[in-house]
């Protein structure tokens, strides 16, 4: 099947049906570009010039849609129209389509027009001079010049200010979408901050209180009751304290809430302390000199955040025996180490969601350091390990999620 051609352009319509009144109109009046006498007219007479006329209105339909076919096709009917009288509408037109094709021509068409028109305009201004050696021979090159180079560079022009303005368009979109994909990628790994602190707050508590409150249903004892319902009201007390601040920070309330304090490994033994609070038998080392300098917060904060969520895991779901904590600095990185007896519970003594391991892996994955967790073999049976190899220098500088948030940035 024959592809058809598109549609003309509303405004190449207008732009033909233009040229076409024009030149009928000067047509009607008489009014041509050369006399009857001059030589290069060989078909004398005023019906000559309306077919060029006609074929260049013609060819202003297709100015848009098809601007090589239009600009070839009409300079063959301007040369036959120099044969005539002449019309001024016809040269109008044949310079407009010029215009057009280089406007909304391949880019190729773009080049090399330009180029054409003005080796025409310098041929059409030396041959005659050289011919005839007058001055006047030299307005035929200006003449040309006027119809044929002046539209194509015109058009070269707009084509150049178009496709600056279009690429332009393109990189602000570009920008704006690569500052989209910024701004979503810092909201998700706020949330994922935002995850972990709330998780690593919560969980130690909450984990306390459901175990302390299964076994004050299960035990009956008034003296055990009464043990585990204090338990249960200490962290019921301090978990909501810290669920308020965080609350109070997020929602940019102000008030009387003040910040909360990101906790550093002077925090340890409070935390330990806590823990066999809960019923763990805990015991801490560290060995942390000063020769090596003080440990980055960065480093600090994940270290006490792993040693906090390795203590909820081992009141939830490790086996009678001694949980050991230990912090060494060794071959410039912060090692910290948390075993557990595992192996002889039936159950979870609290639910748990999973998610512990994962904030741990990705606090240390954060700093660049490395992270296990699993079963382990030892002379005292079977213990669950958490190892976590924080480097020491040049620590990536994690934001705190809830100072970000105190400081009014995002959260």
């Amino acid at each position: 099947m024959a592809r058809r051609l598109p549609r003309p352009h509303r405004l190449d319509v207008y732009a033909a049906a233009g040229g076409l009144l024009g030149g009928l109109l000067l047509w009607g009046i008489g009014l041509g570009t050369r006399r009857a006498a001059d030589p290069i007219v060989l078909f004398d007479g005023r019906w000559p010039v309306l077919l060029p006329l006609f074929v260049t209105a013609g060819c202003e339909l297709l100015r848009r849609t098809a601007p090589r076919v239009a600009l070839l096709t009409a300079t063959v009917a301007l040369t036959l129209d120099t044969m005539t009288q002449g019309s001024l509408g016809t040269l109008l037109m044949f310079t407009d389509l010029v215009y057009a094709a280089v406007l909304y021509g391949t880019p190729a068409s773009a080049r090399r027009i330009p180029w054409i028109t003005g080796l025409v305009t310098v041929l059409a201004t030396v041959v005659p001079f050289a011919a005839w050696r007058v001055p006047e021979a030299l307005l035929i090159g200006v003449a040309v010049g006027l119809v044929s180079l002046a539209p194509a560079s015109t058009g070269l022009i707009v084509r150049n200010h178009r496709d600056a303005a279009e690429a332009a368009r393109l990189r602000a979109e570009q920008t704006a979408l690569l500052a989209e994909m910024d701004r979503t990628q810092a909201v998700v790994a706020e949330r994922a901050r935002m995850a972990r602190e709330l998780h690593d707050m919560v969980a130690n508590h909450l984990s306390a209180i459901a175990i302390h409150s299964t076994a004050a249903l299960s035990i009956d004892s008034p003296e055990t009751s009464r043990e585990a319902l204090g338990v249960i009201r200490e962290n019921s007390v301090e978990g909501l304290a810290e669920m308020r601040r965080l609350i109070g920070i997020l929602r940019d309330s102000g008030g009387d809430l003040e910040p909360v304090a990101a906790p550093t490994l002077d925090g340890l033994g409070s935390l330990v302390e806590g823990a066999r609070a809960n019923g763990l038998d805990v015991e801490l080392g560290t060995a942390l000199d000063d020769g090596g300098g003080p440990v980055p917060a960065p480093v600090g904060l994940a270290a006490y955040r792993i040693v906090q969520e390795s203590l909820t895991n081992a009141l939830k779901h490790a086996s009678p025996g001694r949980v050991t904590v230990c912090l060494a600095r060794r071959d410039g990185s912060l090692t910290v180490e948390v075993t557990s007896p595992y192996g002889d519970r039936d159950g979870p003594r609290a639910p748990g969601s999973g998610a512990g391991l994962v904030g741990m892996r990705e606090r240390t994955e954060l700093l660049g350091g490395t992270f296990e967790a699993g079963p382990a073999t030892s002379a005292h049976g079977g213990l669950w390990s958490v190892r976590a190899a924080l480097p020491l220098t040049d620590a990536v500088a994690t934001p705190d999620p809830v100072r970000t948030a105190a400081r009014g940035g995002p959260a």
